[in-house]
Parts: structure tokens; sequence; C-alpha cells
């Protein structure tokens, strides 16, 4: 069995997400391999790549928060929202014109905080079984229902004028399930130009980030992140004594040593990762376990 880990892979523009996976499990020689979030194959950045049974920890990694450098076009619209589509309509010199950088900071700020988005019809959200993309790739007209979604921080780095277009590079915090496109498209539409997005790279997910990442050509040789590790830093780590680890491991409820809520790793004294921890009262059990290899 491969080692267990977390892989942090800088995910290169034109490779779909699966592709890195695909990648993985080539340099490490399994099949399990997962990923949390997915990035477009136009975007880059941090994809956090699971590997053995550390993929159990995705699904408490994919829901973290998320934190983009990105690049707005007004003045343009495409049929996908981003770069990779075909401009379909163009705003003329005059409306971009008129579009002042109070303006731009105005429509920024609407799209901050709370926001009610619809996402992309060309985004991998799944309409009666299928993918979104895929139905629009097939001729169909579909409408995607809007989601409540958190953008913390909308903060425009720059902002450079054409004659026929304005470039504002922005830095995004937002919750798991924003897409960057629709503000994109959103501001654009605010402002009466259009806008698509030219440029997106993830640098964080969580705390994780990506300059502590490896190229997706060199995961053979990357540094793994220990399932203990990983689950801490996502969770926040509860130690427990041998006695409760292997009671929570044979599925016992057992005395919390300690108040806490929401789910947390429970570590063994020779730093394994257990599993993943829940309270309830004065007690807690495991929610879900790790294989007892994990030592």
């Amino acid at each position: 069995m491969a080692e267990p880990g977390i892989l942090l892979v800088d995910k290169p523009s034109g490779i779909t997400s699966h592709d890195v996976v695909a990648r993985a499990r080539r340099a490490r020689g399994t099949r399990k391999v997962g990923h949390a979030g997915t990035l477009d194959p136009m975007a880059t950045g941090l994809l956090i790549v699971g590997v053995e049974h550390a993929t159990r920890l995705l699904t408490f990694i994919v829901g973290l928060g998320k934190t983009y450098q990105a690049t707005i076009r007004l003045g343009q619209t495409t049929t996908t929202d981003d770069a990779d589509g075909e401009i379909d309509v163009c705003a003329s010199s005059e409306a971009v014109s008129a579009v002042s950088d109070e303006r731009i900071r105005d429509g920024i700020a609407a799209l901050t905080g709370a926001i009610s988005q619809v996402p992309s019809k060309v985004s991998a959200i799944k309409v009666d079984g299928r993918r979104a993309y895929d139905r629009v790739r097939a001729g169909e007209d579909i409408e995607l229902a809007a989601r409540e979604v958190t953008v913390s921080r909308f903060e425009i780095v720059s902002v450079r004028r054409a004659a026929d277009h304005i470039d504002v590079d922005v830095e995004v915090d937002c919750s798991s399930g924003t897409y960057i496109r629709a503000l994109a498209r959103d501001l654009g539409s605010a402002l009466g130009t259009g806008g698509h997005l030219m440029r997106l790279r993830r640098t964080h997910i969580g705390d994780f980030g990506v300059e502590g990442s490896f190229a997706a050509d060199d995961l053979e040789q990357a540094a793994l992140i220990a399932p203990a590790d990983a689950a801490a830093r996502v969770l926040g780590a509860l130690q427990v004594d041998d006695e409760t680890a292997r009671d929570l491991r044979h599925g016992k409820r057992v005395a919390a040593p300690e108040p806490f809520d929401g789910p947390r790793a429970a570590i063994d004294p020779r730093g394994a990762l257990i599993g993943v921890v829940e309270r309830r009262g004065s007690v807690m059990k495991s929610t879900m376990n790790m294989p007892q290899a994990d030592r």
C-alpha cells in the first residue's frame, strides 16, 4: 500500500483537476487518490489531493473557505463566463469609459458579504444526475438555482484600462461553493458592460497555502502531510490515551476528556490519527475511523 497522506499541488493551467489525480495515481502507485475542490482547466493554484485512506479527510477539507487571485475583464461577455469561452457580447467604448473606479468599487461592495449567486451554466453542478456543463455542451438550455454564499473579502488590487475593456485584478476570500466566474459575470452585468473571468489562481484552502505546494509534474517526490497532521489542521486535535483510542476504534462511546464543539481529530499517544470524533453530552464517539496501520 502506498503511504497515506495529503498532497498540496499547484495545478497548472490547461489541465483538469482529474488530470492531476491521474498523475498522482501514477506517481504514488495507487488508485486510491481523490481531490477536494475542483479547479477549472483555465485556473491554477492550490488543489488538495488525498492518497490512500487520507481520502477520507477530503470531505472535511472541501467545505473550507478559499482565497483566490483573479482578473476580471469588464466590457466583454463569453459563453462560459471565463476566457475559455467565445466572446459573444462586446460593450461600446462609451459604455466602458463611463465606468469609473468608484462605480467598480460600488459594484464590488454589492457583491461582498452574504449574497445569492446563480452559478455559471458551465459549472460542475449536477442537474438531474448530469453535470451542467455536459448539458450545455449537448445544446440544452438550463437554469440553475441561486445559492447562498459568503464573500468575506472582495478587494481591488489594480485597475488597467484599454479603449474597449477594463481589467480589474482582485483578491477574494469566500465560502466553499462560491463561483468567481459568477462574480465576474455579475459585476459586469451590474456595470452595464458585461464581464468575464480572465485569470484565476487559488492561493488558500483553509490554512493550507499554495506556497507549500508541489508542481503537478513532481508528485512522485512530493512530501505528504501525514493524516494526523492534516486532520489536526482542519478540525483541531484531541489527544486521547491508549485505552480511549482502543475503545474509539471499536466503535464504543467514551467519556469526552474535555468540552468541545463540532468534529475533532482524535490522536493517540504515538501521534496516529484514530479518526474523527463528535461529542454528545458528556461522551464522544468516532464518526469516521482510520485504519490502525496509520501509526
